[in-house]
């Protein structure tokens, strides 16, 4: 029994009034997904790949997308012999603007995003720096020592040796890109790629300048100092625009991107904005209030504890956090989480003097013997 095929539309995952440009953004994401060469050997994958080209094939045709609305799977059934899934020809479809794309991904290739030779941005540089809590804080001004690339001073950046010029790159005729063909069960797949003798400049360099081996750059450590912003967070970056890579072919260069590695601190935790620590506190100033001594990131405050405080109280000290990335005369807020410490170790007369506090104030220590006794009085009276 024959397999019932699902509605092209439900197999993309659009509505029937999708246009062409919802249906096409559909397929990509699926044909990416599924396709054989990112799920080698999963049948299941390529079965689901196979479907969604097919729905695409017929989705993205007008005429055939017509037929299909008006008679269903029906107006393909029978009619198209040869090669393709199901019965259907793909090799009348056009998918060279989606694979163009998809094999780029895949392989590191596919159609340039710019022009074939012109200026582009050089890469950016990604390095790291770590600050205390406190720096992280407040911030803080940090010196980094990395290797950049400069533009040789002999070559002027052009990598040929002096009195020669870089050459046409034969491979692609100066354009950047080369077109190759790939043959799919869809048919013949035409894609673009950047050049890969020239990498894209269209110019190749016959006579090397000696001093930059024909890189037309050459390296060295240089300091660089990075301001840190108060409020920020670890994980996040710091940009230094124009540190990074050089450009091509007279393209700007790229950033330095800096991120900021903040080190634990023994006292205080962090989130968002406000600062947590624990603060302990002494069975007496807890009965009877005092005052207690709470490190903050602005040194040490002094705090009022009201009598009868319980453990695990929270109290907030109001803008002694961090302060605000973008604004830093915005603070969050400090929160002391207020601990009664048990002493372990006690004189005699401590002791004793805190006996009598304890018969004074309920007499706890002899609350097991007095349910005892209780126990006992009640079984004397039923006897």
């Amino acid at each position: 029994m024959a397999e019932t095929k699902r509605d092209y539309y439900e197999v993309l995952g659009v509505e029937k009034s999708a246009d062409d440009a919802a249906i096409k953004k559909a397929y990509r994401v699926l044909a990416k997904k599924y396709h054989p060469d990112m799920n080698p050997g999963d049948a299941e994958a390529e079965k689901k790949f196979k479907e969604a080209s097919e729905a695409y094939a017929v989705l993205s045709d007008p005429d055939k997308r017509r037929q299909y609305d008006q008679f269903g799977h029906a107006a393909f059934e029978g009619g198209a012999g040869g090669g393709g899934f199901g019965g259907f020809d793909f090799n009348s479809a056009d998918f060279s603007d989606i694979f163009g794309d998809i094999f780029g991904d895949f392989f590191g290739g596919g159609r340039s995003r710019r022009a074939s030779n012109g200026p582009m941005k050089g890469a950016n540089i990604r390095t790291s720096v770590r600050v205390t809590f406190e720096e992280a804080v407040f911030g803080v001004e940090k010196e980094i020592e990395l290797t950049l690339k400069d533009e040789c001073p002999k070559c002027h950046g052009t990598g040929a040796k002096p009195g020669t010029n870089p050459e046409t790159c034969p491979k692609c005729g100066g354009k950047g890109q080369v077109v190759f063909t790939s043959q799919s069960f869809f048919g013949t797949v035409r894609n673009v790629q950047t050049c890969p003798d020239c990498n894209g400049s269209g110019k190749v360099v016959k006579e090397k300048c000696p001093d930059c081996n024909g890189n037309g750059y050459i390296a060295s450590k240089k300091k660089i100092q990075v301001k840190i912003p108060a409020g920020i967070n670890n994980g996040q970056s710091v940009r230094i625009r124009d540190k990074g890579e050089p450009g091509l072919n007279g393209g700007p260069r790229g950033d330095l991107l800096v991120e900021v590695i903040v080190s634990r601190h023994p006292i205080f935790q962090r989130d968002d904005y406000n600062i947590y620590s624990t603060v302990p506190v002494s069975f007496a100033v807890a009965a009877l209030g005092g005052e207690i001594v709470v490190d903050t990131v602005d040194g040490k405050v002094i705090y009022e504890v009201k009598a009868g405080t319980q453990t695990e109280t929270k109290v907030r000290l109001k803008g002694k956090g961090v302060p605000k990335l973008m604004n830093d005369s915005v603070r969050g807020d400090h929160y002391v989480t207020l601990v009664v410490e048990t002493p372990e170790k006690l004189s005699q007369e401590a002791k004793d003097l805190l006996k009598k506090f304890d018969e004074l104030t309920g007499d706890s220590l002899h609350a097991a013997e007095k349910v005892d006794a209780e126990k006992d009085k009640k079984k004397k009276f039923w006897k």
